[in-house]
Formats: C-alpha cells, sequence, structure tokens
C-alpha cells in the first residue's frame, strides 16, 4: 500500500522560505522542519521555475496554491501511483462491487480514507478511454458518467385513458401498503429479445416473462396471466413509463380489477423499484445475452435467484419469503 505521505503545510513552506533565503542547507532546513530533504529539495525546484507570468523564485503562498492545485488534478492519478491499492479495486471491482463500496470498506478496515469513490471513478474512465475499457468492470458497465442526451418527443399524449403517477394513492409511495406492482420491459441488443419484469413495491418480488415481442395487446394478456393467480388484495396499482407497449392498459381495469399510472414524461426514476431490479438482473443477463438461447425455465431460475436474496429492507428476509407471508395473510378470511 506504501507508506502513509503528510503533505506539506503552509507554516512548513514559510519556514522553508525563511532559511533558505538566510542561506541554509536543504539538508539543515529538512532536520529543522522535521522533513527529508529530498522533500525540501523538491519544493525548491518544483515552484521557483520562472514562467510567462513569474519572474523566478520561492513564494510560500504561490507554492502552496499550485500545490492544492496539483493535488486536485492529480486525484484521479492516485491508483496509478499505488498499484497494490490498484490491485485490490480492480479485484473488487471483478468481484461486483461498487466504486463507493470498495471505498467504504477499505475505509472500515484501515481506519481512514484510503481512497475515495470518486478517485476510483476518475481513474476508471480516464483508463476507459485509454481503451483499456475498466469500466466493463462498473456493475453497470456504463461507457460514460452522466445522462444521455435526450432524443425525441414522449408517446404520453396518445395514450388513451392514461393516469399519471402523481394520482396513485399516498399508500403506494412508502411503499408500506402491499399490491403496488410497477412494471417495465428488460431491452438487449438483438432486435425484439425483451424481458418483462414485474415487480411488487412492498416485498421486492419480481416476475419474469419473456413475450415474443412488445406489441401492446400482448403485453396487456402477458400481465393478465401473469397476476391473475395472485389475491386481488396484492394487485392493487400498477406503474408504467410511458412506453406504447403499455398503451392497453386499460384492459388490466377489466382482468384484474387493478388501477394503472403512468411516470411523468422522462422520469422513469419514478418507478425505481422496477429499474433497480432490471440494473440487478443484468449481472446474469447482460445486454449482450442472446434470448434465444435462454429458457422459460433458465428465466424463472433468474427471477428465483433474485427472489431468494436476503434484503436488508425486509429486515434480511427474502423477497420470496416476504411475498409468501403476506399472500398467506390475504388468503385468510
Amino acid at each position: 500500500m506504501g507508506r502513509h505521505y503528510r503533505q506539506l503545510s503552509l507554516d512548513e513552506r514559510i519556514e522553508i522560505y525563511r532559511l533558505h533565503e538566510g542561506g541554509i542547507s536543504c539538508r539543515q532546513i529538512a532536520t529543522a522542519i522535521g522533513r527529508d530533504h529530498t522533500t525540501v529539495g523538491r519544493e525548491l525546484r518544483r515552484n521557483s521555475k520562472p514562467t510567462k507570468v513569474w519572474p523566478g523564485g520561492y513564494a510560500p503562498g504561490r507554492a502552496h496554491r499550485l500545490a492544492i492545485r496539483r493535488r486536485r488534478w492529480d486525484c484521479r492519478f492516485k491508483l496509478a501511483r499505488q498499484p497494490d491499492l490498484r490491485d485490490i479495486v480492480k479485484n473488487g471491482l471483478a468481484m461486483g462491487c461498487s466504486p463507493e463500496q470498495i471505498a467504504g470498506r477499505l475505509a472500515l478496515e484501515h481506519g481512514r480514507t484510503m481512497v475515495s469513490h470518486e478517485s476510483i471513478y476518475r481513474y476508471v474512465y480516464h483508463r476507459s478511454a485509454q481503451k483499456d475499457y475498466w469500466h466493463r468492470l462498473l456493475p453497470r458497465c456504463k461507457a460514460r458518467r452522466g445522462r444521455y442526451g435526450r432524443q425525441g418527443g414522449s408517446p404520453a399524449s396518445f395514450i388513451k385513458q392514461r393516469r399519471p403517477i402523481g394520482e396513485r394513492p399516498l399508500e403506494a409511495r412508502d411503499r408500506a401498503q402491499p399490491g403496488h406492482w410497477e412494471a417495465d420491459y428488460m431491452l438487449f441488443a438483438r432486435y425484439g429479445h425483451n424481458v418483462l419484469v414485474l415487480h411488487e413495491r412492498h416485498t421486492r418480488y419480481t416476475i419474469l416473462d419473456k413475450p415474443p415481442h412488445r406489441r401492446a395487446e400482448l403485453t396487456a394478456r402477458r400481465i393478465t396471466r401473469r397476476l391473475r393467480h395472485i389475491p386481488q388484495d396484492l394487485r392493487r396499482t400498477i406503474s408504467f413509463d410511458n412506453g406504447t407497449e403499455f398503451a392497453e392498459h386499460h384492459r388490466l381495469h377489466d382482468s384484474l380489477g387493478i388501477q394503472t399510472f403512468f411516470c411523468d414524461v422522462r422520469a422513469p426514476w419514478q418507478k425505481g423499484g422496477v429499474e433497480n431490479t432490471i440494473g440487478r438482473l443484468r449481472r446474469s443477463l447482460p445486454r449482450k445475452t442472446d434470448l434465444d438461447t435462454v429458457s422459460h425455465r433458465q428465466l424463472r431460475a433468474c427471477a428465483d435467484r433474485l427472489n431468494n436474496i436476503p434484503r436488508k429492507c425486509l429486515g434480511f428476509l427474502t423477497p420470496a419469503e416476504a411475498f409468501s407471508k403476506i399472500s398467506t395473510g390475504a388468503l385468510q378470511p
């Protein structure tokens, strides 16, 4: 991991300036301030060079400002300077941990911050720009940071009987009441390959289906087929984004007795439960997956694996256990 190095302070730089102006050697200055003589020599050489706006010579205030600026620009290369730390970070990313989890675990083990998650992200995208593709080790494998640009309009105005998510009952917002669902399609690189994901907000229980296409009528039938065996008390509302594949949502009113709601335009985070679930599924079903090679049994296995992972938000029950518990209660008279 390397030695722990403490940066020069402004007071030390002032003392270096005072002693250097008095004709004291670097070794004597280093002894006086408790530093190595190479540190003093490097400090004087680095910050005394003339530039277009500086005639040359050492000034402690200017040297301190330059050091702060260098440190700010150099933070992304901390992992380049410390190969042991870089290997730990790379192994953590390869195991599926996020930069924040890696940074937090290192701080817990060492009692101090070893590297920030922001430094890890900067290094990852710096190396990706150098064609090392470190971003492929991130949980979401995104090639760049930030939101993607908005393209085109929204079909929201063409969806009949559309109700905005703001009209959804208050009980659905805090996840306290079971029976409120979210739905979305998980898309893949090959055209026409998609998985329908149904997510129950209270228990985080997930149902997967693989329809042959995303047409609205078939989508409504598949949702009906997957939810019709669930007790009525556990199918109160379902929320969608504004994709045309959900345009036949009104069929669910009669077939399931469920209310339907739609996110605001360009606000898919309003159904964040299913969005997070799709992100988790990407670990076993990457975007380049050929769904023709994935059977319905394998898809159910992916759902079972997701539904049998303990969740902290459920008191470390699994979604399957939590859903089974409320289903049993809903069936009792």
